[in-house]
């Protein structure tokens, strides 16, 4: 075994690694940006060497500087974690030609799978059923249109060298398969620097299921089962776990064999994912499951099957890429409970799941579960890498029990000011359809109504009222925060003769004015930085609840239900509220480039049209006019801007 490794990554994955190495007695050395001089992943390891500016092709994508931080520090390994250069074939190459142990698989492997359109012929060889498609060398326009004729509508566009949802776009109709077509070609060549493109059927009831394998260099082939992944957002997947619900043993059987096959077509070495798509309109068939592409690397979502199979995948890479067999045989890899996993983002659900950057000035994981991050509090979310912070693992006896387990977490979790999904995700795992295991691809947005947050639910009332009494015995009495007698206008009590007292609660609720009698109740509090109150309520049967509390200026902010909300006194609103597209201004979300500007100044546009396109954290946002008017002003293509710039100007007809 060697004895020092260097992973070629960072955040969540980095931290992964290292903990597998450090526990196997291996020197762990990290590599960073100058984005990335306090970050988590680098306090980690033992050693730390920094690689170049933020920007990823300044860093973490040159493999020269990679190789050399690895000669500088006398690194015997590089595993390359996922994303960045982990499927890079060339830099494969020149790990083993630096005389450096790769911890991947071989780099014609990743060659035959890291192009759909050759993998999906490969496959087609092997015996391996494939998705309906186009997948040719000819990227003409007008051939791309009519072979999405030929397949029918709906289609599925994909970057030829993609992953992660990036270079991909449904397209319904005919009529918009060119700006479709042209909106992949400019994610494909952002992210992988080839603009290629190839075409899917478009399965209308699809589920995402895969199948973990790996291979040693003694001719071994096993499967670690499958993973259902089905519960995606825009292709990116949001939950998966193992195993697959609805799986029968028939089903099962074609699936695992047909991922042994085409593994063995490659000769596959390592960790490796054989990702397949099925048809769920009628029930998991054999005959209704077909091969996408391979994944050749670790996945983001490995824990699962570590969970249920109680493997180590990390020590396995380690073991085979030193040359040892695999640890156990086929007939030796059980199945074992039911494991899920929630990829905690940081994103606001509330403007359409845009990415979220910052610092964390609170950041707090729930407790008794397995947590894969790569930040923690006083940490920062920078706009120049995947906005993915944490994975919320859970392990139980039955779907239901993981289901419930993981919904608890995400209700759990604390982060400000960095917005999150925790609360999406906690309303998705305790979705009716979701907990009964009718899931595909489109989930989210055929639940999206239902997968919205209640404006200010009864619990909120109440914890807000109980954080509020609590607030007033730490502030000075008549502070300007909370006053307990309604001089100011805040939390007010309200006593009538002869009847019980009754507590109302005014306030602002993330800018909003709420109100409402809330009836007493019992409450515990323990004290640390903020306070944490301890509420029962008669309508939750499962017993108390626990809502977080920080202090911050002019309030607080309660963690709810996996929501952060910010709750100020109640006073008039001003006239210098921000945040309105009144005046017709569009403004960034977030820094970062434009590219694309589908209209130009003295364009008329209706309400919801596209103006203006963003790219940042490696997506593309499209900003749309907020009502009928012509374009007063448009940014230029190719623009690096900040974020709340004016991209745009629509102006309302006179």
């Amino acid at each position: 075994m060697f004895k020092s490794v260097l992973v070629a990554n960072r955040g969540e994955i980095a931290c992964r690694v290292f903990r597998t190495a450090q526990r196997m007695g291996i020197r762990t050395i990290a590599v960073y940006s100058e984005a990335d001089a306090q970050a988590l992943h680098v306090r980690a390891a033992d050693e730390a060497v920094l690689i170049g500016p933020a920007p990823a092709r300044e860093s973490y994508l040159d493999g020269a500087k990679v190789l050399a931080a690895a000669k500088a520090t006398g690194a015997e390994a590089i595993h390359p974690g996922y994303g960045f250069l982990s499927e890079n074939a060339d830099f494969a190459e020149a790990v083993a030609a630096a005389g450096l142990i790769w911890i991947g698989p071989d780099p014609a492997s990743i060659r035959a799978m890291g192009l759909k359109d050759a993998a999906k012929e490969l496959m087609i060889q092997a015996g391996v059923p494939v998705t309906p498609g186009y997948q040719g060398a000819d990227q003409s326009q007008e051939t791309l249109t009519a072979e999405a004729a030929r397949i029918g509508y709906p289609v599925l566009i994909k970057a030829v060298a993609g992953g992660g949802g990036k270079g991909m776009k449904r397209v319904d109709d005919p009529a918009d398969f060119a700006a479709g077509l042209a909106s992949a070609r400019r994610e494909a060549a952002a992210a992988f620097g080839d603009d290629r493109v190839l075409i899917e059927r478009y399965i209308t009831r699809p589920r995402h299921i895969e199948v973990q394998v790996f291979g040693d260099r003694h001719g071994e082939v096993v499967h670690l089962y499958e993973r259902d992944c089905s519960l995606q957002r825009r292709h990116q997947k949001v939950i998966e776990e193992a195993p697959a619900p609805g799986m029968s043993e028939a089903v099962r059987a074609a699936v695992t064999d047909a991922a042994i096959k085409a593994a063995k077509a490659v000769n596959y070495v390592g960790a490796g994912t054989i990702e397949f798509i099925a048809d769920a309109s009628d029930g998991l068939k054999a005959d209704g499951v077909w091969f996408m592409e391979m994944n050749t690397r670790l996945q983001v979502e490995h824990p699962v099957t570590e969970s249920v199979t109680g493997v180590d995948l990390v020590e396995w890479q380690f073991r085979v890429a030193a040359g040892e067999p695999l640890p156990l045989k086929q007939d030796q890899i059980r199945l074992n409970g039911w494991a899920m996993e929630a990829r905690l983002y940081a994103e606001d659900p509330a403007t359409g799941f845009l990415p979220s950057i910052g610092r964390l000035d609170h950041f707090v994981m729930p407790d008794g579960i397995r947590v894969d991050t790569g930040v923690e509090q006083g940490g920062e979310v920078s706009q120049f890498y995947d906005p993915m912070i944490a994975k919320l693992i859970v392990h139980e006896d039955t779907r239901e029990a993981a289901a419930a387990r993981l919904a608890e977490a995400a209700g759990e979790v604390e982060v400000w000011p960095v917005k999150t999904n925790a609360g999406f995700l906690k309303r998705c795992l305790d979705h009716p359809r979701f907990v009964a295991g009718d899931v595909d691809t489109g989930f989210i947005a055929a639940e999206e109504g239902a997968l919205q947050p209640a404006d200010a639910p009864e619990t909120v009332l109440a914890a807000l009222t109980l954080v509020a009494e609590a607030a007033t015995e730490v502030e000075p009495v008549g502070s300007d925060r909370f006053s307990p007698w309604g001089g100011q206008p805040g939390l007010s009590y309200g006593l009538r003769l002869n009847t019980p007292p009754q507590t109302t609660v005014w306030a602002r609720l993330d800018g909003e004015p709420v109100s409402g009698p809330v009836a007493p109740v019992e409450t515990g509090w323990r004290g640390a930085e903020g306070l944490t109150a301890q509420i029962g309520f008669d309508q939750v049967q499962a017993g108390d609840r626990l809502f977080g509390y920080r202090a911050v200026e002019d309030g607080f902010i309660l963690f709810v239900e996996g929501e952060a909300r910010r709750v100020t006194p109640y006073r008039a609103a001003t006239s210098a509220a921000a945040g309105a597209v009144s005046d017709g201004s569009l403004r960034a979300p977030m820094p970062g480039k434009v590219v694309a500007a589908p209209v130009k100044a003295g364009d008329a546009v209706t309400k919801g049209q596209p103006v203006v396109v963003l790219e940042a954290m490696k997506m593309e946002h499209a900003l749309t006019a907020p009502f009928d008017g012509v374009v007063e002003s448009v940014a230029a293509v190719g623009d690096q801007v900040g974020e709340a710039a004016v991209l745009a100007v629509v102006k309302a007809p006179d």
